[in-house]
């Protein structure tokens, strides 16, 4: 499968995390994760920016659960909802 082409989810549940990614990379920097039974994916919001997003650090600590889509390693999400 076509790791490039988005994949849509639903109801797709993780514990949020933050923490490096790409650590020894030009591009490392800090990044919000969702951790899931399937792996770790970035987090991102559809309509959010791609980096520095204040509103899905109100996740960190948190299960959610998303609709969305994944595309590569990350989970472009439509919606979050905080479940515990």
């Amino acid at each position: 499968m076509d790791s490039t082409k988005p994949r849509k989810i639903n109801s797709l549940h993780g514990a949020v995390t933050q923490g490096p990614h790409g650590i020894g990379s030009k591009s490392e920097q800090e990044a919000i994760f969702i951790e899931t039974s399937d792996g770790r994916y970035i987090l991102r919001r559809k309509n959010g920016p791609a980096f520095g997003d204040s509103e899905l650090k109100g996740y960190v600590g948190h299960r959610v659960e998303c609709d969305g889509f994944i595309v590569s390693n990350t989970v472009l999400a439509d919606r979050i909802k905080v479940i515990e």
